[in-house]
């Protein structure tokens, strides 16, 4: 395992919002875990920017809907894997790199009872464990920015992609050069790995043989969401504290600071791009 693929699983082992958090802020307002429903997690297991909302937008840009067979790159916890599965009746795997995710995820699907068509399963979205030409769609949500070679987790995209299938992503992008300290932060609090621009992106997309059919600068968007989110960091980690599982360590919850600041002065940002795979000549 690199250097960074160790970093990424010991920032998400860390990670404030885990299985064990949620399913005690559930047993907390239910009273029990008896019976969970789909739609009683989405509060709490969308790890990514935006909530569903953001999800549908990218469901509809990769064009997914009933019986579609969808990879998720980088998983998590699943969250999204169980919505497109529940809401569109999508045939969902899930690919995560930390073990301690794959099972919080698996545990989160069987309470729910999707398991029949949401699976996460453990591997690295840069030799993804998926046969060749096997999905019609690839998602995925600022999570690239953690993958020491981007390209090689796009061509496994469009190794596994239908042909005039769609691989729909957001990421973190640097709007302009980080600082090297903001880099070092990036990368010790949150296993970022060296961003691009946007225009970079397109070349990058391109030159694993996919064409870009949009990209989305969600910078603007984004600044909001980040401050939401970082309010709820803070309350996570004391509410992770009271219940004894990890808080996110120190350098995730200094970084992530600097990052909501970042995105303000819109020195990094975000995106959606949507790409396609083309027919051979």
């Amino acid at each position: 395992m690199s250097d960074a693929t160790s970093q990424t699983v010991y920032f998400y082992n860390r990670h404030p919002i885990s299985c064990e958090i949620i399913l005690a802020k559930l047993r907390a307002s239910r009273g029990h875990l008896d019976g969970l429903r789909p739609e009683e997690l989405f509060p709490h297991d969308q790890d990514h920017y935006g909530g569903l909302a953001a999800t549908d937008e990218l469901a509809r840009e990769a064009q997914v809907s009933n019986g579609s067979r969808v990879a998720d790159f980088c998983a998590g916890l699943g969250g999204t894997v169980r919505y497109l599965a529940h809401k569109y009746g999508a045939d969902v795997t899930g690919i995560e790199l930390t073990p301690a995710r794959v099972s919080g995820a698996q545990e989160l699907t069987r309470r729910v009872g999707l398991h029949g068509t949401a699976r996460i399963v453990e591997g690295n979205v840069m030799d993804v464990p998926l046969p060749d030409a096997s999905m019609d769609a690839v998602v995925s949500q600022e999570a690239f920015c953690h993958i020491p070679d981007v390209k090689r987790a796009v061509a496994e995209a469009f190794r596994i992609l239908r042909t005039d299938s769609r691989l729909a992503f957001t990421d973190w992008i640097a709007n302009q050069p980080l600082t090297a300290a903001d880099a070092q932060l990036m990368r010790e609090g949150m296993a970022i790995q060296p961003l691009r621009t946007i225009p970079e992106y397109r070349s990058l997309v391109e030159s694993v043989g996919l064409r870009v059919i949009s990209t989305t600068d969600l910078t603007e968007e984004w600044g909001p969401i980040l401050k939401e989110r970082l309010a709820m960091y803070q309350l996570l980690r004391e509410e992770a504290r009271q219940a004894g599982t990890p808080m996110g360590h120190d350098a995730f919850h200094k970084s992530y600071i600097r990052f909501v600041d970042l995105i303000h002065e819109r020195k990094m940002g975000g995106v959606r791009m949507v790409v396609t795979k083309l027919p051979r000549d």
